[in-house]
């Protein structure tokens, strides 16, 4: 990748030196320093971007503007797939992509890449090359998308023991959960990563048996929020409804044991 980069830049910088020949020699630049180009500015930029999942996001890679740029081109590197897009000034584009993303202008001529309704799918590596009189632009930027989980908190009874379940569903980046309370030991967390990107993570914590599960809360942070949410977990409703039958099961075996204790002194009572 790093030789073809090189090659590219080879190519760009004779076509550079071509363009500014040209017009040197046709009269359309003047250069009132007296001083002409002996030099190109190659300028090389790495970034990292995130956005909302289903937003529409614009990514830009040069502050030239369409009167000053020969062409730009976008080489998208996805999970799936690998396309490009590019303009060439009074030339014809292109587009392998064919999913939505377009190269625009804006009303001051500055061109940007539109990407539609962002998803998983979009996720990859933006490399972006433009080409103008005099320099060679080159970002890498890095694309991800930020979607909040779907949260969710129970109480369960596993082997004689009441545990708590705190759980943050399909979100990207990975939520972090936290508890108010230590248990009888540390929480066990479980992580997965589902085929479309997103993240689920689960969080379970033993509660010793002489405590209240109302003073227990789960907290939740991700990206997408500015605050974190609080959850309070509730016993499940088979759990709870399977507790309530065993609760009235014994209920019933105490008041039918008391009458036969009672019909069995009554008996042997003397006469």
């Amino acid at each position: 990748m790093r030789a073809k980069r090189i090659h590219r830049t080879w190519i760009y910088t004779v076509v550079i030196l071509m363009f500014e020949a040209w017009s040197q020699g046709s009269g359309t630049t003047e250069d009132t320093s007296g001083n002409s180009n002996a030099f190109l500015l190659l300028t090389d930029v790495n970034r990292e971007a995130a956005f909302n999942l289903g937003t529409n996001v614009n990514l830009t890679c040069t502050n030239k503007t369409w009167a000053d740029i020969l062409f730009i081109i976008w080489d998208v590197n996805l999970k799936n797939k690998n396309c490009r897009l590019s303009v060439i000034n009074d030339g014809k584009d292109i587009d392998s992509c064919n999913d939505g993303k377009s190269i625009r202008q804006t009303s001051t001529g500055h061109l940007y890449l539109h990407i539609p309704n962002l998803s998983a799918d979009d996720v990859g590596v933006y490399r972006c090359e433009s080409v103008y009189s005099g320099g060679i632009e080159n970002y890498n930027i890095q694309v991800d998308v930020t979607a909040p989980p779907g949260l969710s908190a129970w109480l369960e009874r596993r082997d004689n023991k009441m545990v708590a379940v705190c759980r943050a569903e399909r979100g990207t980046p990975a939520a972090n959960l936290s508890w108010s309370y230590r248990g009888s030991s540390e929480p066990a967390v479980k992580t997965q990563l589902d085929t479309e990107g997103f993240i689920t993570v689960e969080s379970h914590l033993e509660i010793l048996e002489d405590f209240d599960p109302e003073d227990l809360t789960c907290t939740v942070q991700h990206l997408s929020w500015e605050q974190e949410k609080i959850l309070v977990p509730k016993p499940r409703e088979e759990n709870y409804s399977f507790l309530l039958w065993i609760r009235a099961a014994l209920v019933i075996i105490l008041i039918f044991s008391g009458c036969f204790l009672l019909a069995l002194k009554k008996c042997h009572r003397p006469l």
